[in-house]
């Protein structure tokens, strides 16, 4: 089962591989992997997706997590009220007819044409990972040459998970 965990960290050189070797060693494979500052100056916060084939080793993966020196707070916010988001840049090949053709596609995803040149068009795309996925896989007949996506990035809705003065009392 895919859960998507949020890790709350100091925003220090070397966490993120220090954070990433121990999933390693304990063989999860993280699918997608995003970090960024928070609205805390120095604490940063990482969104993993992975793969956990059980209760015992989500657990073992939180436990394992909130033992890393960096890590202030961890949470499993797979099955609670979030807001998730992904952003893909789709180069995909395109001149004359074929551009007004997907034009009319990513017209009902909100997407965007951000570049154009003489044989391609680059689209941005943002929402839910499966949007994304729909929209790559419309987009595939007419030839992409070149595809990167963020991965997933995710919070609680309408509730703060932790307070301000918890995480500066843990930063110190």
């Amino acid at each position: 089962m895919k859960r998507i965990i949020v890790a709350t960290v100091q925003d220090r050189a070397g966490v993120l591989n220090r954070v990433t070797g121990m999933l390693q060693k304990r063989q999860f494979n993280i699918e997608s992997i995003s970090v960024g500052a928070s609205e805390i100056e120095g604490i940063s916060k990482m969104t993993f997706v992975v793969e956990v084939s059980d209760h015992q080793k989500l657990e073992q993966l939180t436990k394992q997590l909130n033992k890393q020196i960096d890590v202030l707070k961890v949470s499993d916010i797979t099955d609670k009220a979030m807001v998730a988001r992904e952003l893909a840049l789709i180069k995909v090949s395109g001149s004359g007819q074929t551009r007004s053709e997907i034009q009319g596609i990513i017209a009902p995803f909100r997407a965007s044409i951000i570049d154009i040149s003489k044989d391609n068009l680059t689209v941005q795309v943002t929402g839910k990972p499966d949007k994304v996925e729909a929209m790559i896989t419309l987009l595939r007949p007419y030839g992409i040459k070149e595809l990167t996506r963020t991965g997933v990035t995710a919070f609680l809705r309408g509730q703060q998970p932790q307070n301000i003065t918890e995480i500066n009392s843990l930063s110190i």
